[in-house]
Formats: C-alpha cells, sequence, structure tokens
C-alpha cells in the first residue's frame, strides 16, 4: 500500500468514525479506551475524596499499579492531578479544580447566591459559607471573609459534619432522605453510630424544631469560641439546594433566633429562592 492509500484508508476510517458518532442510534459509540481508563484514574480519587498513594488509585480504577503510574504521569502533565513531594500521594490538580469551578458557576443556584452572600457578609460584619451538597456531606463552595479572624481553617472544599454542625443539621432536616443516606453513609464508614441509638429521639426532636424554625445555630460547636447560624435555600421545587451559614467568634456574633443576623439569613435565603425560581421561568 502507498502512502497516498494509507492516508485515504485512514481519511476513511475517521470519517466512518465520526459518521457512526453521529447516527448512534441504538448502538455505542466509538471511543477511546485509554482515555476511559485515565478516567476511572480520577474517579477513584474523587470518590476516595483524599490524597491517594499509586497503588491505591490503581486498585480503585482496577488496573495494574505500572499501568497506573503510566496514567498518572499523563493526567499531571494535563494538570488534572498533581502529586505531593513530601508524600509521594496524588491529588487533584489546577486544572480539576477549574473545571469543577467552572461547572459550578453554571449553576443557577450558585449564579444566584454569590452577590447576596457578598451583600450579607458585608452587611453583617461575619463570614458567610455557601454550602452544597457533595458526596461525604456539605460541602463549602464558596467562603466570604469579613470582620473577625477566626481560628479554625475553613475553606473551599471544607465538609461538613452532619450531626456536629449547624450546617450539617439544616441538610439532615431538609435534604430528601436517599441523598442525606447516601452522605451519612460516607460520613459513618456504613454505620449509624455518628448519633447513637439512645440519642435518636432527642436528635431528630432537633430536626423537627429546625424545619419548624427554618434556621439552625451552633453556639461553641464544633470548635470552642467558635459560633454559627445556617439557614437553607429551596430551589423552585421547594427541594434543598444550599446551605447559607454565618460564622464568627463566640460572644461578638449574635445567635439569638430572631436577631438582625438570623434576620438577615434568613431573607438572604428567601432572595436567592426566589432568584432561582425566577431563572427557571
Amino acid at each position: 500500500m502507498d502512502l497516498f492509500s494509507a492516508r485515504m484508508d485512514g481519511a476513511s476510517g475517521m470519517a466512518k468514525t465520526a459518521k457512526d458518532g453521529e447516527t448512534g442510534a441504538g448502538k455505542p459509540q466509538r471511543g477511546i479506551q485509554s482515555v476511559e481508563v485515565g478516567g476511572r484514574v480520577l474517579h477513584a480519587l474523587a470518590k476516595a475524596r483524599a490524597p491517594l498513594a499509586l497503588s491505591d488509585l490503581a486498585a480503585g480504577a482496577d488496573i495494574a499499579p505500572g499501568q497506573a503510574h503510566a496514567y498518572l504521569v499523563s493526567l499531571t502533565r494535563l494538570g488534572l492531578i498533581k502529586r505531593d513531594e513530601l508524600t509521594g500521594r496524588y491529588e487533584p490538580g489546577p486544572l480539576s479544580l477549574r473545571l469543577g469551578l467552572m461547572q459550578l458557576a453554571n449553576q443557577p443556584a450558585f449564579r444566584a447566591a454569590v452577590p447576596r452572600v457578598a451583600a450579607l457578609a458585608e452587611a453583617i460584619g461575619f463570614s458567610v459559607a455557601i454550602c452544597t451538597r457533595g458526596p461525604q456531606g456539605p460541602t463549602i463552595v464558596r467562603y466570604e471573609h469579613a470582620g473577625f479572624p477566626l481560628h479554625v481553617n475553613l475553606h473551599v472544599g471544607t465538609v461538613m459534619s452532619l450531626p456536629a454542625t449547624s450546617t450539617g443539621r439544616v441538610f439532615c432536616a431538609f435534604l430528601a432522605a436517599d441523598a442525606l443516606q447516601t452522605m451519612w453513609a460516607n460520613q459513618s464508614g456504613g454505620t449509624d453510630d455518628m448519633v447513637a441509638a439512645a440519642n435518636r429521639s432527642s436528635f431528630d426532636a432537633t430536626l423537627a424544631a429546625i424545619r419548624e424554625r427554618g434556621i439552625e445555630r451552633g453556639i461553641d460547636a464544633p470548635s470552642p469560641g467558635i459560633s454559627s447560624l445556617a439557614a437553607p435555600v429551596f430551589d423552585a421545587d421547594g427541594q434543598l439546594c444550599l446551605a447559607l451559614t454565618v460564622i464568627g467568634p463566640s460572644g461578638a456574633i449574635d445567635v439569638d433566633w430572631s436577631g438582625p443576623i438570623a434576620r438577615g439569613l434568613h431573607e438572604t435565603a428567601r432572595d436567592i429562592g426566589a432568584d432561582i425560581a425566577s431563572q427557571r421561568i
């Protein structure tokens, strides 16, 4: 076969692949297997939500460690993964973060929340976190710093405990049962020991009170000297989509149920919900 014929055969093959991909009806489209294997490596890392050693990533992607290493080299060059030089473990890279933030920025609830939360933080002088549902629990996706410095390490990506934080209890009170069950299992390692059986009735009563008030607070908990107020944001279908949490030093932040911060938080959550509903029309 001459060079011209080989090129024509190659072009014909590419055209056929494109055609198969376009028709697609009733049959699987052709893909690139190596890309899909790389996707399994990324999925294993995302599922763990923690830096992993090469052997753990290989096991999670169901490939040999030697094969995993080759994929990790390429994924690191692309910026999808990075390797910690001290621990040797792999974690999401800068490109993964950019892609995640881009996807998040396109969500109506997040777009509606960002300017209103920034205005709230400026008005009350305390930091405000936007939290959304993540595989491991309520996760901070935006953190507006304001006012007093805090001696807790809160940042984008921080996962809140379901029973121990005001944010987590808001999710427990309002999130659909199936979604809540998944987060609870991931936080508890598949057990139900985060709330002992003896305290179950008390915890259920707490959740009922949160639904009645529409707001929750934490005083000196889970971190001593730090208090918070958290409120749910509902989408156009009345489903919990976000939680807003105001955080400040105990004694400086007013956590009264009917105080100015609680009222501002309520109003902001309500206005964000109205913005989400208007975007759907």
